[in-house]
């Protein structure tokens, strides 16, 4: 069951850039503020929402337990489908994903246990949704990682056709994700995916899900699906002390600071967590804009195994994010998300590199520093790293030889 426009509260978009400036719902800007924005400078739009008619009981019922009265769902975005756009496609079990302790007030909010794997699953519920209400035949989508793999699959879910721009070292689970999904895979230089799917949506009418802008925007409705990992850590948590999220663009940031916000807004906390940024020192886009005091920057991108969060370019939620939370945005290191991610494997989660990112913030800035409970969200599965398949692995040994068995099992 697809729920119906009237689910949704929606109401408008507004210009983060100048929340004056106002338009209607449809069609979704996915360039960004056309009257905020400059030459140098995308500013985003977000969702608006008739809040006074929020259900008194949205945020009181248990989640997964019964189907919810409005959509007649109990799991995936349709249980929060008042402070989401319209939901016009259907959904694969998005979110609910587990909050798992870590010892010590640490939480862990698994995203790997998502449909396919990732954060990203929450976001292109919204965006195919957008696709299908402004009867786009397609969707476009540049990425070289969980975003279009995950693109992918909602699009097959909608029977919408799938075009992903990728790049020749994508992580082999990942183009297994995309041919399985019959997305039609194109493989070209890092620096002609924008144009190429710029033309892509002009002339062919595609539906672009992903960013289109030179400072970052995204996609209008997208960052709404991730409110719902605030609104889910609520649920179980109340209020952290502070949240820290791998970020690249800073979309996931916004989304869960936004989740927060609205809570409060609602009356049904008091707070905001601080939102830590957690993004690899090779770049930092999001801590360059932040410490030179502009709404968003681009930079050269050093080396990085952290490929899902390495990005150039930065945008202006981040931002918002971070100030409006009072938190800090940190850089971290490979060497930092690598043990970060061997300490959740020790711990029996297995996150790729880049989703290792908010563990290494947290450790980095030391448990000294946030008093009360942690969240590090952890955002994909270790199966989407590149170096998946490198190495020798394991040796075959010879059953008899138990002196071997025992050296390596240290008994």
């Amino acid at each position: 069951m697809t729920p119906r426009d009237s689910d949704s509260l929606a109401t408008g978009q507004r210009s983060l850039g100048d929340p004056s400036v106002r338009f209607p719902l449809w069609p979704p800007l996915t360039a960004g503020c056309p009257v905020t924005s400059t030459g140098t400078v995308s500013y985003p739009v977000e969702v608006d929402y008739a809040y006074d008619k929020v259900p008194a009981d949205l945020f009181t019922s248990t989640p997964g337990t019964t189907p919810d009265r409005r959509t007649g769902h109990s799991h995936g975005h349709d249980r929060w489908a008042p402070l989401l756009p319209p939901l016009h496609a259907p959904g694969l079990g998005e979110g609910g994903t587990p909050l798992v302790p870590f010892g010590d007030g640490l939480w862990i909010k698994d995203e790997s246990r998502n449909p396919t794997w990732s954060h990203k699953d929450r976001i292109n519920r919204v965006t195919v949704s957008a696709a299908v209400g402004a009867g786009a035949k397609g969707i476009v989508v540049a990425s070289s990682g969980n975003h279009g793999a995950s693109a992918a699959a909602y699009a097959a879910r909608a029977g919408l056709r799938c075009a992903v721009l990728t790049s020749a070292d994508t992580p082999p689970a990942v183009d297994a994700f995309l041919r399985a999904y019959g997305a039609v895979v194109l493989p070209v230089p890092v620096d002609a995916r924008w144009p190429l799917l710029r033309r892509i949506v002009e002339r062919l009418g595609y539906h672009p899900v992903s960013n289109v802008t030179p400072t970052h925007t995204g996609h209008a409705f997208g960052p709404e699906g991730y409110k719902t990992l605030a609104y889910e850590i609520h649920a179980e948590l109340g209020v952290p002390a502070a949240v820290f999220v791998p970020t690249g663009y800073g979309e996931l940031l916004f989304g869960v600071w936004k989740g927060f916000a609205e809570l409060v807004r609602l009356g049904v906390t008091d707070r905001v967590p601080r939102l830590y940024s957690c993004e690899p020192s090779a770049g930092g886009p999001l801590a360059a804009a932040l410490r030179d005091g502009v709404p968003a920057t681009q930079l050269p991108v050093g080396d990085t195994a952290a490929y899902a969060i390495s990005s150039s370019v930065g945008g202006y939620r981040g931002v918002v994010a971070v100030r409006e939370s009072g938190s800090a945005a940190l850089l971290v290191t490979d060497a930092e998300m690598a043990a970060a991610r061997d300490e959740l494997a020790r711990g029996g989660l297995w996150p790729e590199l880049s989703a290792a990112a908010g563990l290494a913030g947290y450790r980095q800035l030391g448990s000294a520093a946030v008093e009360g409970p942690v969240v590090c969200v952890s955002t994909s599965s270790g199966f989407k790293d590149r170096d998946l398949l490198d190495g020798a692995g394991s040796v075959e040994l010879d059953p008899e030889d138990w002196a071997e068995v025992e050296r390596r099992v240290g008994g």
